[in-house]
């Protein structure tokens, strides 16, 4: 489970990813996601990939607005995209949390 760090804020959207399993060979990791809104809260697993991909599943009901999914979809691949990178520099290739967040009217 996500740590309680992370409290919904008063307007907008959290995204939080907190890194679970690695894989050996550094090809993919796994993540407890949070989309934390003035609403409430959604937990997803996530399945990042090296070569860019993500795979998201909903954990917990109601499921997230699909706008709010969509954004966190993006963070994910951004994130797995990067793995390569980080690591070629010499950098954790997954790192241990993600928190991002987009303001009322930000996409």
């Amino acid at each position: 489970m996500p740590s309680a760090g992370a409290v919904a804020p008063g307007e907008g959207v959290r995204f939080l990813l907190e890194r679970g399993e690695v894989a050996g060979d550094q090809a993919s990791a796994t993540y407890a996601a949070s989309i934390l809104t003035p609403r409430g809260r959604h937990e997803l697993a996530a399945t990042l990939w090296a070569d860019g991909r993500a795979e998201l599943a909903p954990t917990s009901e109601p499921s997230a607005d699909a706008a709010d999914l969509k954004r966190l979809d993006g963070i994910a691949r951004t994130v797995a995209r990067a793995a390569a990178k980080n690591r070629a520099e010499g950098l954790p290739a997954w790192p241990a949390r993600i928190l991002r967040w987009r303001g009322p009217g930000r996409g």
